[in-house]
Protein backbone atom coordinates (compact mmCIF):
# COMPACT_ATOMS: atom_id res chain seq x y z
CA UNK A 1 0.00 0.00 0.00
CA UNK A 2 1.59 3.44 -1.26
CA UNK A 3 2.29 5.69 1.53
CA UNK A 4 -0.52 8.81 2.45
CA UNK A 5 0.20 12.19 3.03
CA UNK A 6 0.11 12.58 6.66
CA UNK A 7 -0.90 15.89 8.26
CA UNK A 8 -1.29 16.61 12.05
CA UNK A 9 -2.31 19.05 14.60
CA UNK A 10 -1.36 19.94 17.55
CA UNK A 11 -3.19 17.78 19.88
CA UNK A 12 -5.89 20.41 22.04
CA UNK A 13 -5.28 20.45 26.24
CA UNK A 14 -9.01 19.60 26.89
CA UNK A 15 -9.15 22.13 30.28
CA UNK A 16 -11.46 24.55 28.26
CA UNK A 17 -12.89 25.85 25.01
CA UNK A 18 -11.77 25.74 21.65
CA UNK A 19 -10.58 29.61 20.86
CA UNK A 20 -9.51 31.24 17.90
CA UNK A 21 -5.71 30.26 18.06
CA UNK A 22 -7.30 26.23 18.08
CA UNK A 23 -9.45 27.33 15.13
CA UNK A 24 -6.45 28.61 12.90
CA UNK A 25 -4.66 26.04 13.53
CA UNK A 26 -6.83 23.31 11.88
CA UNK A 27 -7.98 25.59 9.33
CA UNK A 28 -4.88 26.23 7.61
CA UNK A 29 -3.95 22.12 8.54
CA UNK A 30 -7.37 21.38 6.78
CA UNK A 31 -6.24 23.66 3.77
CA UNK A 32 -2.79 21.95 3.59
CA UNK A 33 -4.51 18.57 3.37
CA UNK A 34 -7.41 19.78 1.04
CA UNK A 35 -4.39 20.86 -1.12
CA UNK A 36 -2.80 17.65 -1.46
CA UNK A 37 -6.27 15.71 -2.05
CA UNK A 38 -6.48 18.04 -5.18
CA UNK A 39 -2.80 16.90 -6.07
CA UNK A 40 -4.46 13.39 -5.94
CA UNK A 41 -2.68 12.40 -3.06
CA UNK A 42 -4.68 9.70 -0.57
CA UNK A 43 -4.51 11.89 2.84
CA UNK A 44 -4.68 11.06 6.27
CA UNK A 45 -4.88 14.24 8.56
CA UNK A 46 -5.02 13.70 12.04
CA UNK A 47 -6.21 16.15 15.03
CA UNK A 48 -7.84 15.37 18.35
CA UNK A 49 -7.26 15.80 22.39
CA UNK A 50 -4.88 15.94 25.00
CA UNK A 51 -6.70 14.36 28.10
CA UNK A 52 -3.78 13.77 30.91
CA UNK A 53 -2.03 15.81 33.25
CA UNK A 54 -2.58 17.85 36.43
CA UNK A 55 -4.64 20.75 34.85
CA UNK A 56 -6.95 18.39 33.76
CA UNK A 57 -7.17 16.90 36.78
CA UNK A 58 -7.51 19.82 39.02
CA UNK A 59 -10.17 21.32 36.43
CA UNK A 60 -12.20 18.32 36.83
CA UNK A 61 -12.32 18.43 40.49
CA UNK A 62 -13.60 22.05 40.53
CA UNK A 63 -16.04 21.40 38.44
CA UNK A 64 -16.87 18.48 40.80
CA UNK A 65 -16.71 15.67 38.31
CA UNK A 66 -15.17 12.29 37.52
CA UNK A 67 -12.04 13.13 35.41
CA UNK A 68 -13.25 10.34 32.70
CA UNK A 69 -16.59 11.85 32.34
CA UNK A 70 -14.93 15.57 32.28
CA UNK A 71 -12.79 14.58 29.40
CA UNK A 72 -15.55 12.87 27.61
CA UNK A 73 -17.41 15.74 28.05
CA UNK A 74 -14.81 18.42 26.38
CA UNK A 75 -14.36 15.60 24.05
CA UNK A 76 -17.94 16.26 22.55
CA UNK A 77 -18.01 19.95 22.58
CA UNK A 78 -13.73 20.05 20.31
CA UNK A 79 -15.10 16.89 17.95
CA UNK A 80 -17.95 19.15 17.28
CA UNK A 81 -15.75 22.35 17.06
CA UNK A 82 -13.75 20.57 14.55
CA UNK A 83 -17.11 19.22 12.08
CA UNK A 84 -17.94 22.86 13.01
CA UNK A 85 -14.87 24.20 10.95
CA UNK A 86 -15.71 21.80 8.19
CA UNK A 87 -12.43 19.93 8.72
CA UNK A 88 -11.44 16.27 6.62
CA UNK A 89 -9.70 14.79 9.35
CA UNK A 90 -9.57 10.99 9.19
CA UNK A 91 -9.56 10.11 12.85
CA UNK A 92 -9.59 12.42 15.98
CA UNK A 93 -7.05 10.85 18.71
CA UNK A 94 -8.00 11.07 22.19
CA UNK A 95 -4.89 10.44 24.82
CA UNK A 96 -7.45 8.35 27.29
CA UNK A 97 -7.99 5.43 24.50
CA UNK A 98 -6.96 2.39 24.99
CA UNK A 99 -4.82 2.33 21.80
CA UNK A 100 -3.45 4.98 22.69
CA UNK A 101 -2.31 4.12 26.34
CA UNK A 102 -0.91 0.95 24.33
CA UNK A 103 1.06 2.57 22.60
CA UNK A 104 2.77 4.89 25.06
CA UNK A 105 3.43 2.18 27.64
CA UNK A 106 5.30 0.44 25.02
CA UNK A 107 7.39 2.95 23.95
CA UNK A 108 8.54 3.70 28.10
CA UNK A 109 8.98 0.05 27.94
CA UNK A 110 11.19 -0.30 24.99
CA UNK A 111 12.93 2.89 25.74
CA UNK A 112 13.86 1.08 29.38
CA UNK A 113 14.75 -1.85 28.29
CA UNK A 114 17.19 -0.21 25.87
CA UNK A 115 18.50 1.54 29.02
CA UNK A 116 17.32 5.22 28.05
CA UNK A 117 16.14 6.03 31.69
CA UNK A 118 17.73 7.05 34.93
CA UNK A 119 15.64 7.13 38.14
CA UNK A 120 17.44 10.10 39.86
CA UNK A 121 16.65 12.47 42.89
CA UNK A 122 15.60 15.85 42.48
CA UNK A 123 15.01 19.03 44.64
CA UNK A 124 14.18 22.15 42.53
CA UNK A 125 11.12 24.64 41.52
CA UNK A 126 7.97 23.22 39.58
CA UNK A 127 5.76 25.28 37.63
CA UNK A 128 2.17 23.86 38.09
CA UNK A 129 0.49 25.16 35.30
CA UNK A 130 3.44 24.23 32.99
CA UNK A 131 3.62 20.75 34.58
CA UNK A 132 7.48 21.68 34.17
CA UNK A 133 10.59 21.78 36.25
CA UNK A 134 12.55 25.17 35.97
CA UNK A 135 15.56 26.12 36.67
CA UNK A 136 17.38 30.09 37.61
CA UNK A 137 17.51 30.13 33.67
CA UNK A 138 13.86 30.45 33.62
CA UNK A 139 13.99 33.46 36.43
CA UNK A 140 13.16 36.91 35.08
CA UNK A 141 16.48 39.45 35.34
CA UNK A 142 15.18 40.50 38.86
CA UNK A 143 15.00 36.82 40.12
CA UNK A 144 11.16 36.62 40.03
CA UNK A 145 9.29 33.94 37.78
CA UNK A 146 7.47 35.08 34.84
CA UNK A 147 3.55 35.05 34.60
CA UNK A 148 3.54 32.34 32.15
CA UNK A 149 4.91 29.85 34.72
CA UNK A 150 1.63 30.36 37.18
CA UNK A 151 2.31 29.26 40.54
CA UNK A 152 6.05 28.10 40.79
CA UNK A 153 6.61 26.01 44.01
CA UNK A 154 9.37 23.80 45.22
CA UNK A 155 9.28 19.91 44.86
CA UNK A 156 11.70 17.52 45.78
CA UNK A 157 11.46 13.64 44.77
CA UNK A 158 12.48 11.09 42.25
CA UNK A 159 11.40 10.88 38.89
CA UNK A 160 12.75 8.58 35.75
CA UNK A 161 14.67 11.09 33.05
CA UNK A 162 14.71 10.04 29.60
CA UNK A 163 18.13 11.13 28.07
CA UNK A 164 18.05 13.88 25.96
CA UNK A 165 21.62 15.43 26.34
CA UNK A 166 23.85 12.33 24.68
CA UNK A 167 21.68 13.38 21.10
CA UNK A 168 22.44 16.79 21.15
CA UNK A 169 24.80 16.79 18.16
CA UNK A 170 22.96 14.34 16.23
CA UNK A 171 20.11 16.76 16.23
CA UNK A 172 22.03 19.86 15.46
CA UNK A 173 23.26 17.73 12.48
CA UNK A 174 19.67 16.54 11.41
CA UNK A 175 18.45 19.97 11.47
CA UNK A 176 21.37 21.53 9.40
CA UNK A 177 21.35 19.13 6.90
CA UNK A 178 17.67 18.94 6.48
CA UNK A 179 16.64 23.13 6.12
CA UNK A 180 13.18 22.28 5.53
CA UNK A 181 12.75 20.00 8.99
CA UNK A 182 11.42 23.10 10.49
CA UNK A 183 9.62 25.71 9.33
CA UNK A 184 9.43 29.06 8.54
CA UNK A 185 13.27 29.47 8.78
CA UNK A 186 13.38 31.55 11.48
CA UNK A 187 12.26 29.09 14.21
CA UNK A 188 14.73 26.61 12.37
CA UNK A 189 17.28 29.15 13.54
CA UNK A 190 15.58 29.43 16.92
CA UNK A 191 15.87 26.27 17.65
CA UNK A 192 19.42 25.68 16.31
CA UNK A 193 20.28 29.24 18.46
CA UNK A 194 18.94 26.87 21.52
CA UNK A 195 20.57 23.42 21.09
CA UNK A 196 24.55 25.38 19.97
CA UNK A 197 24.19 27.66 23.48
CA UNK A 198 22.81 25.46 25.92
CA UNK A 199 23.63 21.80 27.44
CA UNK A 200 20.40 19.63 26.28
CA UNK A 201 19.00 18.71 30.14
CA UNK A 202 17.64 15.66 30.02
CA UNK A 203 13.99 14.95 30.18
CA UNK A 204 12.31 14.35 33.45
CA UNK A 205 9.06 12.12 32.29
CA UNK A 206 7.38 10.41 34.98
CA UNK A 207 5.46 11.90 37.83
CA UNK A 208 5.04 10.32 40.95
CA UNK A 209 1.27 8.97 41.61
CA UNK A 210 0.93 10.53 44.90
CA UNK A 211 1.09 14.02 43.37
CA UNK A 212 -0.64 13.02 40.63
CA UNK A 213 -3.10 10.28 39.31
CA UNK A 214 -4.25 11.59 36.50
CA UNK A 215 -1.89 9.88 33.41
CA UNK A 216 -0.58 6.49 31.32
CA UNK A 217 0.81 4.29 34.40
CA UNK A 218 4.59 3.54 33.94
CA UNK A 219 4.49 -0.05 32.76
CA UNK A 220 7.93 -1.01 35.03
CA UNK A 221 6.91 1.44 38.07
CA UNK A 222 3.61 1.27 39.25
CA UNK A 223 3.73 4.36 41.54
CA UNK A 224 4.47 6.65 38.56
CA UNK A 225 2.68 8.16 35.77
CA UNK A 226 3.78 9.28 32.73
CA UNK A 227 4.91 13.18 32.34
CA UNK A 228 2.20 14.35 29.92
CA UNK A 229 4.26 15.47 27.26
CA UNK A 230 6.15 12.06 26.37
CA UNK A 231 2.05 10.82 26.33
CA UNK A 232 0.98 13.85 24.06
CA UNK A 233 3.43 13.94 21.74
CA UNK A 234 3.26 9.88 20.87
CA UNK A 235 -0.42 10.24 19.49
CA UNK A 236 1.33 11.10 15.94
CA UNK A 237 2.62 7.23 15.96
CA UNK A 238 -0.07 5.90 18.00
CA UNK A 239 -3.04 6.61 15.33
CA UNK A 240 -0.46 5.01 12.91
CA UNK A 241 0.08 2.13 14.82
CA UNK A 242 -4.11 1.29 15.16
CA UNK A 243 -4.30 1.99 11.68
CA UNK A 244 -1.98 -1.22 10.76
CA UNK A 245 0.84 1.17 10.00
CA UNK A 246 4.18 -1.10 9.28
CA UNK A 247 6.73 1.15 9.90
CA UNK A 248 5.31 1.78 13.50
CA UNK A 249 4.17 -1.54 14.21
CA UNK A 250 7.30 -3.42 13.17
CA UNK A 251 9.84 -0.68 14.92
CA UNK A 252 8.06 -1.16 18.30
CA UNK A 253 7.43 -4.52 17.89
CA UNK A 254 3.69 -4.39 17.87
CA UNK A 255 1.00 -6.39 15.74
CA UNK A 256 -1.78 -5.11 13.89
CA UNK A 257 -4.03 -7.34 15.39
CA UNK A 258 -3.65 -6.01 18.85
CA UNK A 259 -6.01 -2.56 17.53
CA UNK A 260 -9.79 -2.37 16.50
CA UNK A 261 -8.41 -0.34 12.84
CA UNK A 262 -4.79 -2.71 12.56
CA UNK A 263 -6.34 -4.36 9.57
CA UNK A 264 -6.57 -1.73 7.19
CA UNK A 265 -2.71 -1.67 7.28
CA UNK A 266 -2.31 2.00 6.49
CA UNK A 267 1.34 3.69 5.56
CA UNK A 268 1.49 6.56 7.61
CA UNK A 269 4.51 6.69 9.22
CA UNK A 270 6.42 9.37 8.83
CA UNK A 271 5.05 12.56 9.42
CA UNK A 272 4.81 14.71 5.96
CA UNK A 273 3.88 17.73 8.35
CA UNK A 274 3.03 18.53 12.13
CA UNK A 275 1.67 22.16 12.42
CA UNK A 276 1.89 23.68 15.24
CA UNK A 277 2.06 26.52 17.18
CA UNK A 278 5.38 28.76 18.21
CA UNK A 279 4.82 28.01 22.44
CA UNK A 280 5.10 24.11 21.69
CA UNK A 281 8.51 24.54 19.19
CA UNK A 282 10.97 22.90 21.31
CA UNK A 283 8.68 20.36 22.69
CA UNK A 284 8.43 19.25 18.61
CA UNK A 285 11.71 19.52 17.42
CA UNK A 286 14.20 19.11 20.38
CA UNK A 287 11.94 16.56 22.79
CA UNK A 288 10.60 14.53 19.95
CA UNK A 289 12.81 13.84 17.73
CA UNK A 290 14.87 12.38 20.18
CA UNK A 291 12.04 10.03 21.53
CA UNK A 292 11.76 9.23 17.96
CA UNK A 293 15.67 8.24 17.17
CA UNK A 294 16.01 6.34 20.18
CA UNK A 295 13.00 4.35 19.50
CA UNK A 296 14.21 3.57 16.44
CA UNK A 297 11.81 5.37 13.85
CA UNK A 298 11.90 7.88 10.87
CA UNK A 299 11.52 11.09 11.96
CA UNK A 300 8.78 13.65 10.28
CA UNK A 301 9.73 15.52 7.41
CA UNK A 302 8.53 18.80 8.89
CA UNK A 303 7.52 20.75 11.75
CA UNK A 304 5.28 23.75 10.29
CA UNK A 305 5.13 26.50 13.04
CA UNK A 306 2.55 29.58 12.74
CA UNK A 307 2.19 31.83 15.07
CA UNK A 308 -0.15 33.84 17.26
CA UNK A 309 -3.39 36.14 17.52
CA UNK A 310 -3.97 39.58 18.92
CA UNK A 311 -7.58 41.22 18.58
CA UNK A 312 -7.09 44.66 17.97
CA UNK A 313 -3.31 45.01 18.90
CA UNK A 314 -4.00 43.39 22.22
CA UNK A 315 -3.56 40.50 23.78
CA UNK A 316 -6.74 37.91 23.87
CA UNK A 317 -8.13 37.94 27.38
CA UNK A 318 -11.32 36.36 28.44
CA UNK A 319 -11.23 38.16 31.63
CA UNK A 320 -11.14 41.31 29.42
CA UNK A 321 -13.62 40.24 26.95
CA UNK A 322 -10.45 41.02 24.40
CA UNK A 323 -11.58 37.47 22.21
CA UNK A 324 -12.85 36.36 19.08
CA UNK A 325 -15.29 33.48 19.41
CA UNK A 326 -15.16 31.54 16.47
CA UNK A 327 -18.28 29.74 16.23
CA UNK A 328 -19.87 32.81 16.88
CA UNK A 329 -18.61 34.51 13.63
CA UNK A 330 -19.23 31.24 11.30
CA UNK A 331 -22.63 31.21 12.79
CA UNK A 332 -22.60 35.41 11.35
CA UNK A 333 -21.03 35.09 8.48
CA UNK A 334 -20.50 31.49 7.50
CA UNK A 335 -17.54 28.97 7.41
CA UNK A 336 -16.15 29.72 4.35
CA UNK A 337 -15.90 33.38 5.72
CA UNK A 338 -14.22 32.76 8.75
CA UNK A 339 -11.51 30.56 6.55
CA UNK A 340 -11.10 33.25 4.36
CA UNK A 341 -10.11 35.52 6.20
CA UNK A 342 -8.14 34.14 8.99
CA UNK A 343 -5.73 32.65 6.02
CA UNK A 344 -5.83 35.49 4.20
CA UNK A 345 -5.00 37.95 6.96
CA UNK A 346 -2.00 35.65 8.92
CA UNK A 347 0.63 34.16 7.31
CA UNK A 348 2.12 31.01 8.22
CA UNK A 349 4.77 31.69 11.03
CA UNK A 350 4.16 35.25 12.24
CA UNK A 351 2.05 36.66 14.10
CA UNK A 352 -1.54 38.46 13.52
CA UNK A 353 -3.93 40.86 14.73
CA UNK A 354 -7.75 40.14 14.21
CA UNK A 355 -9.94 43.16 14.01
CA UNK A 356 -13.75 43.19 13.27
CA UNK A 357 -13.80 46.15 11.29
CA UNK A 358 -11.05 44.42 9.04
CA UNK A 359 -13.25 41.06 8.91
CA UNK A 360 -16.15 42.98 7.89
CA UNK A 361 -14.13 44.86 5.47
CA UNK A 362 -12.33 42.10 3.84
CA UNK A 363 -16.04 40.19 3.52
CA UNK A 364 -17.21 42.98 2.00
CA UNK A 365 -14.60 43.99 -1.00
CA UNK A 366 -13.50 40.74 -1.75
CA UNK A 367 -15.94 37.79 -1.10
CA UNK A 368 -18.93 39.72 -1.70
CA UNK A 369 -17.84 42.06 -3.66
CA UNK A 370 -15.09 40.53 -5.95
CA UNK A 371 -15.44 36.51 -5.68
CA UNK A 372 -19.54 36.84 -5.57
CA UNK A 373 -19.78 39.76 -7.70
CA UNK A 374 -18.18 38.18 -10.78
CA UNK A 375 -19.78 34.82 -10.42
CA UNK A 376 -22.81 36.37 -10.12
CA UNK A 377 -23.04 38.58 -13.00
CA UNK A 378 -21.21 36.07 -15.11
CA UNK A 379 -23.14 33.84 -15.01
CA UNK A 380 -26.60 35.96 -15.14
CA UNK A 381 -24.98 37.28 -18.21
CA UNK A 382 -24.49 34.07 -19.73
CA UNK A 383 -28.42 33.30 -18.78
CA UNK A 384 -29.97 36.31 -20.09
CA UNK A 385 -27.93 36.47 -23.47
CA UNK A 386 -27.64 32.64 -24.45
CA UNK A 387 -30.42 31.03 -22.35
CA UNK A 388 -27.55 29.56 -20.31
CA UNK A 389 -25.81 27.70 -22.87
CA UNK A 390 -22.45 27.65 -23.56
CA UNK A 391 -21.02 29.62 -26.03
CA UNK A 392 -18.04 27.70 -28.19
CA UNK A 393 -14.59 27.98 -26.93
CA UNK A 394 -12.55 30.82 -26.92
CA UNK A 395 -9.04 31.64 -25.25
CA UNK A 396 -8.98 34.82 -24.41
CA UNK A 397 -7.79 34.82 -21.01
CA UNK A 398 -6.58 30.89 -21.05
CA UNK A 399 -2.51 31.97 -20.80
CA UNK A 400 -3.81 34.01 -17.87
CA UNK A 401 -5.80 31.53 -16.11
CA UNK A 402 -3.21 28.81 -16.87
CA UNK A 403 -0.51 31.40 -14.93
CA UNK A 404 -2.92 31.83 -11.91
CA UNK A 405 -3.23 27.78 -11.90
CA UNK A 406 0.76 26.99 -11.92
CA UNK A 407 1.35 29.88 -9.42
CA UNK A 408 -1.07 28.61 -7.30
CA UNK A 409 -0.50 24.61 -7.05
CA UNK A 410 3.76 25.82 -6.32
CA UNK A 411 2.25 27.86 -3.34
CA UNK A 412 -0.06 25.12 -2.31
CA UNK A 413 2.88 22.47 -2.71
CA UNK A 414 5.19 24.71 0.03
CA UNK A 415 2.39 25.34 1.85
CA UNK A 416 2.47 28.89 1.09
CA UNK A 417 -1.11 29.00 1.75
CA UNK A 418 -1.40 33.06 2.17
CA UNK A 419 -0.07 33.74 -1.04
CA UNK A 420 -1.76 30.49 -2.90
CA UNK A 421 -4.77 33.10 -1.80
CA UNK A 422 -3.47 36.55 -3.45
CA UNK A 423 -2.65 34.74 -6.73
CA UNK A 424 -6.63 33.50 -6.97
CA UNK A 425 -7.46 36.90 -6.10
CA UNK A 426 -5.58 38.53 -8.54
CA UNK A 427 -7.18 36.30 -11.33
CA UNK A 428 -10.34 37.22 -9.64
CA UNK A 429 -9.41 41.18 -9.95
CA UNK A 430 -8.45 40.42 -13.42
CA UNK A 431 -11.96 38.64 -14.61
CA UNK A 432 -13.84 41.58 -12.56
CA UNK A 433 -11.62 44.00 -15.19
CA UNK A 434 -12.67 41.91 -18.43
CA UNK A 435 -16.32 42.07 -17.58
CA UNK A 436 -15.48 45.89 -17.21
CA UNK A 437 -13.27 46.05 -20.30
CA UNK A 438 -15.33 44.30 -22.54
CA UNK A 439 -18.61 45.38 -21.14
CA UNK A 440 -21.01 42.68 -22.44
CA UNK A 441 -23.71 44.73 -21.55
CA UNK A 442 -22.95 46.85 -24.01
CA UNK A 443 -22.19 43.91 -26.65
CA UNK A 444 -25.56 42.35 -26.08
CA UNK A 445 -27.36 45.63 -27.88
CA UNK A 446 -25.42 45.45 -31.27
CA UNK A 447 -26.35 42.36 -33.36
CA UNK A 448 -23.00 42.71 -34.95
CA UNK A 449 -21.31 41.84 -32.00
CA UNK A 450 -22.61 38.65 -30.97
CA UNK A 451 -19.95 36.94 -32.08
CA UNK A 452 -17.38 39.11 -29.57
CA UNK A 453 -20.55 38.19 -26.96
CA UNK A 454 -19.78 34.87 -27.60
CA UNK A 455 -16.37 35.07 -26.62
CA UNK A 456 -16.16 37.25 -23.27
CA UNK A 457 -18.84 35.01 -21.83
CA UNK A 458 -17.04 32.15 -22.48
CA UNK A 459 -14.05 33.75 -21.25
CA UNK A 460 -16.02 34.45 -18.10
CA UNK A 461 -18.04 31.01 -17.47
CA UNK A 462 -14.29 29.32 -17.95
CA UNK A 463 -12.74 31.07 -15.35
CA UNK A 464 -15.26 30.84 -12.81
CA UNK A 465 -14.98 27.56 -13.41
CA UNK A 466 -11.30 27.67 -12.47
CA UNK A 467 -11.60 29.68 -9.45
CA UNK A 468 -14.10 26.72 -8.35
CA UNK A 469 -10.92 24.19 -8.85
CA UNK A 470 -8.52 26.70 -7.24
CA UNK A 471 -10.65 27.27 -4.65
CA UNK A 472 -11.78 24.23 -2.67
CA UNK A 473 -8.87 24.06 -0.73
CA UNK A 474 -9.62 26.83 0.74
CA UNK A 475 -13.12 27.59 0.56
CA UNK A 476 -14.83 24.28 -0.07
CA UNK A 477 -18.72 25.26 0.22
CA UNK A 478 -18.03 27.82 -1.88
CA UNK A 479 -15.96 25.83 -4.68
CA UNK A 480 -19.10 23.85 -4.64
CA UNK A 481 -21.34 26.47 -4.72
CA UNK A 482 -19.99 27.68 -7.81
CA UNK A 483 -19.30 24.40 -9.63
CA UNK A 484 -23.30 23.42 -9.14
CA UNK A 485 -23.81 26.71 -10.54
CA UNK A 486 -21.96 26.28 -13.56
CA UNK A 487 -24.33 22.54 -13.63
CA UNK A 488 -21.34 20.60 -13.23
CA UNK A 489 -21.67 17.22 -11.37
CA UNK A 490 -19.05 15.94 -9.00
CA UNK A 491 -16.84 17.83 -6.65
CA UNK A 492 -13.85 20.52 -7.79
CA UNK A 493 -11.83 18.79 -5.90
CA UNK A 494 -8.59 18.16 -8.10
CA UNK A 495 -6.28 20.62 -9.35
CA UNK A 496 -6.41 18.73 -12.72
CA UNK A 497 -9.55 20.06 -13.65
CA UNK A 498 -8.80 23.50 -13.82
CA UNK A 499 -7.06 23.15 -16.71
CA UNK A 500 -8.56 25.52 -19.16
CA UNK A 501 -11.31 24.03 -21.48
CA UNK A 502 -13.71 22.66 -19.34
CA UNK A 503 -16.89 23.80 -20.56
CA UNK A 504 -17.58 22.71 -23.93
CA UNK A 505 -19.91 24.72 -26.47
CA UNK A 506 -24.02 23.98 -25.28
CA UNK A 507 -23.43 22.84 -21.90
CA UNK A 508 -26.40 23.94 -20.00
CA UNK A 509 -25.48 25.84 -16.42
CA UNK A 510 -27.59 26.38 -13.55
CA UNK A 511 -29.33 28.79 -12.07
CA UNK A 512 -27.06 31.28 -10.06
CA UNK A 513 -27.28 33.02 -6.31
CA UNK A 514 -25.48 34.92 -4.19
CA UNK A 515 -22.61 33.09 -2.54
CA UNK A 516 -21.90 36.12 -0.27
CA UNK A 517 -25.06 38.21 0.31
CA UNK A 518 -23.94 41.84 1.44
CA UNK A 519 -24.26 42.30 4.85
CA UNK A 520 -25.14 45.96 6.58
CA UNK A 521 -21.76 47.01 7.98
CA UNK A 522 -23.31 49.81 10.29
CA UNK A 523 -21.88 49.31 13.37
CA UNK A 524 -24.90 47.91 15.82
CA UNK A 525 -25.52 49.57 19.06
Amino acid sequence: MSKRFYITTAIDYVNGEPHLGHAYEKIITDVIARAHVAMGEEVFFLTGLDEHGQKVEQTAVRAGKPTQQFCDELAATWQAFAKKLGLINADFVRTTSEQHKRVVQTVLSRLNDAGQFERRHHKGWYSTKEETFLTDKDRNEDGTWDAKWGEVIELEEDNFYFFLGKHQQWLIDHIEANPDFVQPDYRRNEVLGFLKNNDLADLCSSRPKERLSWGIPFPFDENYVTYVWFDALTNYISIPAAHGDSCVLDGLGLKAADFDKGAEGLSLWPADVHVIGKDILRFHTVYWPIMLKAMGLPLPKQVLVHGWWQKAGEKMSKTTGNVVEPIAVIDEWGLDAFRFYVVKELDIGPDGNWTDDGFASRYSAELANGLGNLVNRSLKMLGRYRDGKVPARNDELAKEVEAAVAETVEHLKSAKLQAGLQTIWRLIDRANQYVDQTAPFKLAKDPEQSSRLDEVLYNLAETVRGLAVLLWPYLPDASTKIYRQLGLGGEPNRLSLANWGGLTEGHQIGEPEPLFPRKDLAKKD
